[in-house]
């Protein structure tokens, strides 16, 4: 499937978000590129709202009609369709990858899976799309763990920044998923609400 491969600096200005992690150069510029970037940009209640679906679109590496199956899918689960949502885009492989330490980015977790260097309860899964659930045990296969990226990912790796709904092994290349994400252990800065809100009005 074709996705976003450009500049995610760029992206990140335009956007008022660091999409990359711990990006220098967004941090150094936090405002949209271009002459006319430090402009006041007349707010509408509609601009909001796209705003924070690109926001989460671009965060989790998603594209439009992926990311609208998403929302339809969220709808229809019972609760907050907001939270059913970022719930279903944290329990893609490639973000929990991601969050338990193993890759740099989301982007790079995304290359990990594409390249075939992960099994889910003993099965070679490459989509990093996969939905992960309760109880999913997440392992390196054996020939990848002392390749590069997990060499890095052992002697770099910070517990602490685990969140709690996961358990991360990097001496042992395994990740065990205890339970699905709730609101609470969600960190990114998206207001999903106005997500809903968008959707609701096409």
């Amino acid at each position: 499937m074709a996705r976003y491969t450009g500049p995610l600096t760029k992206k990140s200005r335009r956007l008022g978000i660091d999409l990359v992690g711990g990006d220098a150069a967004f941090e150094k510029r936090p405002y949209p590129p271009g002459q006319h970037g430090r402009a006041r940009v007349k707010e509408s209640e509609y601009r909001n709202q796209l705003l924070e679906k690109q926001k989460a679109r671009y965060t989790y590496g998603v594209l439009e009609k992926q990311f609208r199956k998403y929302y339809e899918l969220a709808s229809r689960r019972p609760g907050k369709t907001g939270d059913n949502l970022l719930q279903i885009l944290e329990s893609r492989l490639d973000n929990v990858v991601y969050r338990a330490g193993f890759a740099r980015t989301r982007r790079h977790a995304r290359q990990l899976v594409n390249h075939g260097h992960f099994v889910v309860n003993g099965v070679k899964t490459d989509i990093p799309s996969f939905q992960v659930s309760k109880h999913d045990i997440i392992d390196v296969k054996t020939r990848s763990l002392e390749t590069t990226p997990f060499i890095v990912a052992r002697e770099s790796h910070d517990r602490d920044t685990v969140p709690a709904w996961l358990d991360a092994s990097p001496d042992r290349g395994r990740i065990l998923v205890h339970s699905q994400p709730v609101r609470e252990q969600i960190t990114v800065p998206i207001n999903e609400q106005l997500i809903v809100e968008f959707y609701s009005k096409i």
